[in-house]
């Protein structure tokens, strides 16, 4: 049959073929075509032929024509023919559907959209048709449609709509949004369709999302961007955001509880964030709208999802820089906002913690492992942008001082850590880039050797750490960084060289290539350089132990080579060990010729190096023994017993210090005393001791013990100092003294500790000691006098040499040491107060060091666990001192000497070690609380397990008994210096207090007691208090309510503007009085009237960024929206409104001139740039049509009227009379003052602050018009006119002037003559304001 039709379509009559069609029933019609589809050939040719033999012009054959179109199409979604058979069938059937009638395109539209309803659509082969039907249908100009008629775009339009709604199978998802590409369709018909595919994500397989996305975004060529993007994001942070949720919960119930796997997940993303690249790259609109999307609002934008799709994008060059600029900025104000929030309970209440910038960033990190290597290039790009960007900047003079055992405590330290962890956590799990991160990072340590790269070298330094082996494959980048060792600034070298001390132990190459540089270095023409070889090769001897050395635990280093067990103290290395460590020695005693730098280098590296390899003792005490011999007057009857005049050397004019003599002495007294504890220890455990090193040490306590004995008897006159001495720095014989004073006070003190040390509590050793101090403080006192003018009396002018350990024990010995045995030889040290004094002093000296630098001087200084340990050991003892004896006794029996007492040295010591234990040991606060408890010595076991918060709370009361009586001792018994420091230990302490807790609660209604109670004129004590006060208050609750108070105290004691009015006495705050009222208390009123401003500014910026992102919100959210602003509304205007009856009251206030007064107007011009922004927030609301004025808006608007703008004007009318009537008082003075109050008139007439106060009124009330007008409600029936003009008439004071003009010319003329000179005179000041002002 079919080669029948075929031939009759190739004769060129056509009614055969018409009557042959008819003749064929619908079913036989059916099968042949199914029969010849299925055998796939020549279908095309058959089509064709059946198409010419219906006409479209007769029904019967449109009929056939629709028959034919049903049939193919079900053929087609059968799956039973070729591909090529398909492709064929539905090309023939587009090129003819534009011939079909209307009725029949849209049965056929309508038999498509059953068809998807009812889900028999399966491969979606038949769809390509769809769009041409649906083209086709919209070209016609009328279609029936139900009893009436529609257009034929209508039509589609309606057809869209309809399968829109309906419910689609999923399997035809992806096939429908492909075909769509196809159809022509409106703006509004294209969001129709984005709304449901994107509804049916949740529905779809999660393998089946990222070929969807393909097509999602290839539809999104048309239009509807913006859409697409949102949904696709959204749908990635919601399923990141249930991962989350599944994961806590199967870690808390210990169950699997995964209803998609992690992998499976991260694998879709990273495919999709591909095709979302792709389509950015050929579409850079896409991009920018993704951009814009994105930066809409940071907080809620950044998570793991968009991070990483950020990144990915960052690799076009188009939109490189704009996104890392987004990041940054994004990352830095999360800092920021985070900050605030945790500052502020108020702001805390009212928007509750995103989650950590840091966190989502970090998750970004772990979920790129992956295959997310698109991503991985921008992560590393991220990390060195954000620590560049953020790290520590170069001090006034020079580096800034960064360690790494503070935590960050800035948003750009923050910043400059998470760049840091990025890096490190990217090293670790991409191999490919370690590379680049490991150059990039040591290029950045060798270039930017003039600015502070402390951050990459602690990042260098976890690197090795955390991944040595791994390094080891890097090797010659470390290799190649050791060649611009001699060029590097010192702290740069001893931080590199510590970072890549665990590699040297694993390899060779590396080592032998070091040495090699250091040796080079040894003989630089640079001192840096040879400092630099002199801390390398110290390092080396620290870290190569010798067979036979103590254990590494005596001497354990902070960085852990546990990862690298290689046979390193295996004998042969040891051995090895031994020859290498010699060598190095040989090259370090070529120092002790060098420059004063370079031998006290060597000098405070000599008893690390000792304490490390003891093997290396004997060498080490005959290398100080001989060069201790040079300086060392072997004649035992001879006085002094130092050469002092080999310790310095002239160049030129100048004289230096060649030899630094303390630290030598200091270096041996140290190296000999650990040494004989150790032969101490050695000989219980083996009887043996080499002839050689006993020797040794024979020697030394010989020279020490007569070098001691000389000392004391050598007068100052020995050294040629003395009284008459001249010790200014401006001469060479100054200079010269200078340097033998300070080399011999080092050498007495250094004597002080080598005799404690040895004494074993002799009585006659200690008399020895104090001998020795007497000299020490007499050479002291001289100095002081003579080269001190100028300087605090405590300030010394050296540091102290005596060690941390040493200090600690010194102090426990003194003060707590009550063994009988004892009692009798430290009553000798006891006894003198100097003494007592002098070693606080040195206790506090160790202390600042530790809090500046992060370390001390000495031995173990730079250990921290064991200054950790010395640190508490000291905090106990002066926490004893103080509590046990109080300072009001020792100042009665004391009241002759000058000088702090111990007891306000103790406190001052304990102010400064909590603010170093908060600065430096912030993960170590509860050890350090429980070590310093005085009460529980016994129970440390028990004492673990009281939280910081009531540990810290223990150590308060202490404190506020001490600061109460001091306050109850009266006003002649109280020292101001005392009770300020204790107050500003209860601030440092009150920080480590929970906020929630009861203890906190109790420590801000004792301060607040206080300062309502305390009535002493104390400026100083009124600020500390003060400003406890708020610090407390403002993580409790706002203080605007206190705030308010306070200022009605101030307005209370300093009086009104109006000298007619009397104010109402009020004494909310007895703390508040006439001597602290100004300027102490109005300023730091007004420092936290500037801080909430700054809180409701924030919340009002993020309350707009609300309404914009609201704007584009669907219709149900924004419903919600409508509530939710509500509680932030209501909390500004309160705040604001609270703020505004405290200002109220100090703009009444007669303020004395000056920083108060431009402090006010500073934060009146702030208050109302706040109101306009609160203003134009409401005139937004409008725009966007999103809600409506509060009435409680209207009555802060009323009270600004009422109580603010009249007394601004009224208050600058007050300033600027006070200055010129203090101005025309001073003509019968000096012309000196004339001059200054000349100077200070000018200088008022300069300042901006009033025209910007009158500026940010006017600009409130021009958008108050502006919001009265949308809203139309009239906000402005409460606002005056401005009078505060360049020209401006006080009617008062016009009409008083005219009524004594009047009253004068009726007076006789005698009289005249002498009154009217009063109004000129009165008037005068006004011609000259008018004249200035204009």
């Amino acid at each position: 049959m079919e080669e029948k039709i075929v031939l009759l379509a190739g004769g060129e009559k056509l009614d055969g073929l018409l009557q042959c069609l008819k003749g064929i029933k619908d079913r036989e019609l059916s099968s042949l075509i199914s029969r010849n589809a299925v055998k796939g050939k020549d279908m095309g040719v058959l089509i064709r032929a059946i198409f010419k033999g219906s006409p479209c012009s007769q029904s019967e054959g449109v009929r056939r024509r629709l028959l034919l179109y049903k049939h193919c199409i079900q053929l087609c979604e059968s799956g039973d023919l070729q591909l090529e058979v398909v492709s064929d069938i539905i090309g023939l059937l587009m090129l003819e559907t534009h011939q079909l009638p209307g009725p029949t395109l849209a049965e056929l539209a309508t038999l498509y959209v059953d068809a998807i309803k009812g889900g028999s659509i399966t491969n979606g082969k038949s769809l390509e048709l769809f769009p041409t039907i649906l083209t086709a249908l919209a070209s016609k100009e009328t279609l029936a449609y139900g009893k009436g008629q529609l257009s034929g775009e209508e039509y589609k339009k309606q057809l869209i709509n309809s399968l829109c709604s309906s419910r689609w199978d999923p399997h035809c998802v992806i096939h429908l949004t492909s075909m769509f590409r196809d159809v022509p369709v409106t703006v509004e018909e294209l969001q129709f369709v984005v709304e449901k595919v994107l509804r049916m994500f949740s529905k779809l397989d999660l393998q089946e999302i990222p070929p969807l996305v393909y097509q999602l975004l290839l539809l999104s060529a048309k239009g509807c961007k913006k859409n697409v993007l949102e949904g696709i994001i959204a749908y990635f942070n919601e399923q990141d955001q249930c991962q989350k949720e599944e994961q806590k919960d199967s870690e808390s119930m210990d169950v699997e509880v995964a209803s998609v796997p992690q992998d499976q997940l991260r694998h879709v993303e990273g495919t999709v964030i591909l095709h979302l690249v792709f389509a950015v790259k050929l579409d850079h609109e896409l991009g920018r709208e993704l951009v814009k999307h994105l930066k809409g609002e940071v907080g809620r934008m950044l998570c793991p999802f968009n991070i990483a799709l950020l990144l990915s994008m960052a690799r076009i060059h188009r939109f490189e820089e704009q996104i890392s600029d987004f990041l940054k900025t994004a990352i830095i104000k999360c800092f920021r906002d985070s900050q605030i929030q945790q500052g502020s309970k108020f702001i805390q209440e009212l928007v509750p913690l995103h989650c950590s910038v840091s966190d989502m960033i970090m998750e970004t990190v772990r979920n790129s492992v992956f295959g997310w290597d698109h991503v991985t290039q921008g992560l590393v790009e991220l990390g060195l942008m954000l620590m560049d960007s953020f790290g520590p900047k170069p001090g006034p003079f020079g580096k800034a001082a960064e360690s790494n055992h503070n935590a960050p405590k800035t948003a750009a330290q923050q910043a400059c850590r998470l760049g840091a962890q990025i890096l490190l956590e990217t090293f670790k799990v991409h191999e490919p880039i370690r590379i680049e991160v490991l150059e990039q990072v040591l290029n950045r340590v060798i270039t930017k050797a003039a600015s502070p790269i402390s951050h990459f070298i602690d990042l260098f330094s976890d690197i090795v750490v955390s991944a040595p082996m791994i390094l080891l494959d890097s090797s010659s980048k470390v290799i190649e960084a050791f060649d611009h060792l001699s060029y590097l600034p010192l702290s740069t070298v001893q931080g590199l060289l510590k970072a890549v001390q665990p590699l040297l132990k694993v390899s060779m190459s590396m080592k032998d290539s070091l040495i090699l540089v250091l040796r080079k270095a040894m003989f630089s023409s640079q001192l840096d350089a040879r400092k630099s070889a002199v801390a390398g090769f110290l390092l080396l001897l620290k870290n190569f132990k010798v067979l036979g050395s103590l254990a590494s635990s005596q001497a354990s280093q902070s960085v852990s080579a546990s990862q690298i067990q290689v046979d390193v103290h295996s004998r042969y290395n040891s051995a090895a060990n031994e020859t290498f460590c010699l060598e190095i020695l040989g090259s370090l005693r070529r120092c002790l010729s060098q420059q004063a730098d370079v031998r006290l280098m060597l000098y405070e590296g000599f008893h690390d190096v000792l304490r490390r390899n003891s093997q290396l003792a004997s060498s080490i005490l005959q290398t100080l023994l001989s060069q201790l011999k040079r300086y060392y007057e072997p004649e035992q009857d001879l006085l002094p017993p130092v050469k002092l005049e080999g310790c310095i050397t002239a160049q030129g004019d100048q004289i230096f210090l060649q030899e630094p003599l303390a630290h030598l002495l200091s270096c041996v007294v140290h190296c000999f005393l650990w040494y004989r504890e150790l032969q101490h220890h050695n000989r219980h455990e083996e009887e043996e001791e080499e002839e050689e090193e006993g020797g040794i040490q024979e020697d030394l306590e010989n020279i020490l013990d007569s070098i001691t004995r000389r000392m004391i008897k050598s007068e100052l006159e020995d050294f040629e100092l003395d009284k008459s001495a001249d010790f200014s720095l401006s001469s060479n014989v100054g200079v010269k003294n200078h340097i033998y004073a300070v080399l011999v006070m080092g050498v007495y003190e250094i004597l002080v500790e080598f005799n404690f040390s040895c004494a074993n509590y002799s009585k006659n050793r200690f008399e020895d000691l104090l001998g020795l101090f007497n000299r020490y403080h007499k050479l002291s006192e001289i100095l002081k006098e003579k080269s001190g003018k100028g300087k605090s009396p405590s300030s010394k002018p050296a540091r102290s040499l005596l060690s941390i350990g040493f200090v600690s024990t010194l102090l426990t010995a003194l003060f707590r040491d009550s063994t009988q045995s004892h009692e009798d030889s430290l009553s000798v040290l006891r006894s003198s107060t100097e003494f007592l004094r002098y070693a606080v002093g040195v206790a506090l000296q160790k202390i600042q060091q530790l809090e500046e630098t992060g370390h001390t001087d000495g031995p173990e200084g730079q250990n921290p666990e064991k200054t950790f340990r010395h640190l508490c050991e000291i905090t106990r003892v002066l926490l004893w001192r103080y509590t046990s004896i109080p300072s009001a006794v020792e100042e009665s029996g004391n009241k002759k000497e000058k000088g702090k007492t111990i007891s306000m040295l103790c406190l001052e010591g304990l102010l400064r070690i909590f603010s170093a234990v908060q600065h430096r040991y912030q993960n170590r606060v509860q050890q350090f609380l429980c070590a310093v408890d005085v009460s529980e010595e016994e129970e440390e076991g028990q004492a673990e397990n009281v939280s910081v918060t009531e540990k810290t709370a223990f150590h308060i009361r202490q404190f506020q008994r001490s600061l109460v009586n001091q306050l109850s001792g009266g006003e002649d018994d109280f020292n101001s210096k005392e009770a300020q420091i204790v107050v500003n230990i209860l601030s440092v302490l009150s920080r480590q207090l929970e906020p929630s807790s009861p203890q906190f609660v109790e420590m801000l209604s004792w301060t607040v007691k206080i300062c309502k109670e305390s009535r002493l004129e104390d400026p100083q004590f009124c600020k500390g208090l003060m400003s406890l006060l708020f610090s407390l208050h403002a993580l409790y609750k706002s203080p605007v309510s206190v705030l308010r108070e306070l200022s009605q105290d101030i307005h209370s004691h300093l009086g009104d503007i109006d000298e007619d009015v009397e104010v109402e006495k009020q004494s909310h705050f007895a703390i508040v009085n006439a001597k602290t009222a100004a300027p102490t208390a109005t300023l730091l009123v007004l420092s936290q009237v500037g801080r909430i401003l700054d809180e409701v500014d924030w919340l009002i910026t993020k309350q707009k960024a609300q309404l914009s992102s609201d704007k584009t919100a669907s219709a149900d959210k924004l419903s919600q929206a409508g509530v939710q602003p509500e509680p932030v509304e209501k909390a500004l205007i309160l705040q604001l409104g609270t703020l505004l009856t405290g200002l109220h009251e100090l703009l009444q206030t007669c303020l004395p001139p000056g920083g108060c007064v431009d402090t006010l107007l500073r934060e009146l011009t702030k208050m109302y740039t706040i109101l306009t922004s609160l203003v134009k927030y409401y005139i937004q609301m409008y725009t966007n049509q999103l809600g409506h004025l509060p009435a409680r808006f209207e009555k802060l608007v009323k009270l600004s009227g009422s109580h603010l703008t009249p007394q601004c004007y009224a208050f600058i009318t007050y300033v600027q009379r006070e200055d010129l009537s203090s101005g025309g008082g001073e003509k019968k003075k000096k012309k000196k003052e004339e001059a200054t109050t000349a100077a200070s008139a000018k200088m008022l007439r300069e300042t901006k602050a009033i025209p910007n106060l009158i500026f940010s009124i006017e600009q409130y009330e021009k958008f108050l018009i502006h919001l009265s007008k949308k809203s139309k409600v009239n906000l402005m029936q409460h606002m005056k006119l401005s009078t505060s003009r360049d020209f401006r008439i006080n009617t008062a004071s016009l009409e008083a002037a005219l009524q004594e003009q009047e009253g004068a010319e009726n007076e006789s003329q005698q009289t005249q003559s002498t009154v009217s000179q009063e109004p000129e005179e009165s008037q005068e000041p006004k011609k000259k304001r008018r004249k200035k002002s204009k």
